[in-house]
């Protein structure tokens, strides 16, 4: 790693740990191994000395003070050993809490990223259905009730979906919950007078205070459109167009969620490397997952964040670091809890030189 690509990053604390204690450790190990040579000529000399008698006693005195040094470099290389592995067994656990901590918080940043980016998104849709269910064919065809009428409000749907190529279909529903208009019969053809009376979407969006509110709903599979994952979107259709006009109907729009949100979870600014140890989520407020990069467990899987997450924030689990974000919301979007989510295993250690070569 050089210094003008990364050799400042937090990573580099973490190698720079790493091979000062193996320096250190070698080094000191060749003291100790050296002083133990010492210390053998020091004991091979002080048995010749004796042999030698008195002519070895000045030799003697000579070796019994080499002993002495070679006792206390003994001494002196325990106590560099041992503060020098504690220090940098500190450095390193510094540099590990370092690490982790911008880890955790890009990983918390690219999820809020994540997420803002759903968010002004289902916004737009947001706007989209209390303005077309104040289209003149929208609100004629529930208040006029005629297959004429049907007909023209289904081809005017249909342009809108030409157009805006996010939905898989737009529903025209009378006050009783019976879909009398669709953008799609041919690709749909049950839709067209089956009952939603059921749904929560249409019986909120008949209970709305004015034409400036909307339902939204969580992303669910839709049975009349070929279990596709939607989420699904509503206003009231009012007499004339009015926002304060009496209720009339309902309009449904369904918003074609899979290929946006892989779009979203794919788009997300890791590096490749990064992105093949990497899984955005995106859930929803109990933590079904909404989305996955790897494309596991959607609608399915329940993926449960702390008991205290909440905003935006990142933690440890599993070899692996997970950031999350909660939904801001955007402008009168106020979201529906749900949370941008990244889990990133913990990058492999690097080979070593012996190995490489090998």
């Amino acid at each position: 790693m050089s210094k003008s690509d990364g050799g400042l990053a937090p990573e580099r604390i973490l190698e720079l740990s790493a091979r000062l204690s193996k320096v250190a450790g070698s080094s000191i190990g060749e003291i100790a191994s050296i002083n133990r040579e010492a210390k053998m000529l020091a004991i091979n000399a002080m048995i010749t000395a004796a042999r030698a008698g008195e002519a070895g006693k000045a030799f003697a005195v000579v070796a019994e003070e080499f002993k002495r040094i070679s006792a206390e470099i003994d001494e002196v290389t325990h106590a560099l050993q041992s503060e020098v592995h504690a220090d940098l067994n500190e450095l390193s656990d510094i540099g590990a809490a370092i690490l982790s901590h911008l880890r955790g918080q890009r990983l918390a940043d690219l999820a809020l990223n994540a997420i803002e980016i759903i968010d002004r998104n289902l916004y737009e849709r947001t706007c989209d259905v209390r303005w077309w269910a104040t289209d003149s064919a929208v609100v004629e065809c529930v208040a006029n009730a005629s297959d004429a009428a049907a007909q023209y409000a289904s081809e005017r749907l249909k342009v809108i979906l030409d157009a805006y190529t996010v939905y898989l279909d737009l529903w025209i529903c009378d006050d009783q919950g019976r879909v009398i208009a669709t953008g799609r019969p041919d690709r749909y053809p049950g839709v067209r007078g089956a009952s939603v009376a059921s749904a929560s979407w249409f019986s909120q969006a008949k209970r709305t205070a004015s034409g400036n509110d909307f339902v939204a709903c969580d992303v669910a599979k839709a049975p009349l459109l070929n279990d596709a994952p939607v989420a699904t979107y509503a206003a009231a259709i009012r007499a004339n167009g009015d926002a304060n006009g009496r209720v009339l109907g309902v309009l449904g729009i369904h918003f074609d969620w899979r290929p946006q949100a892989h779009a979203v979870v794919d788009g997300v600014r890791l590096t490749e490397e990064e992105r093949a140890r990497s899984r955005v989520l995106l859930l929803d407020h109990a933590g079904r997952v909404l989305a996955a990069s790897d494309r596991r467990g959607e609608l399915e899987e329940t993926f449960a964040l702390p008991g205290d997450a909440a905003g935006m924030g990142s933690y440890a689990a599993a070899q692996a670091t997970v950031g999350y974000a909660l939904t801001p919301g955007y402008e009168t979007y106020r979201g529906l809890g749900w949370y941008g989510c990244i889990v990133q295993a913990e990058p492999q250690p690097a080979a070593s030189g012996a190995a490489k070569a090998a």
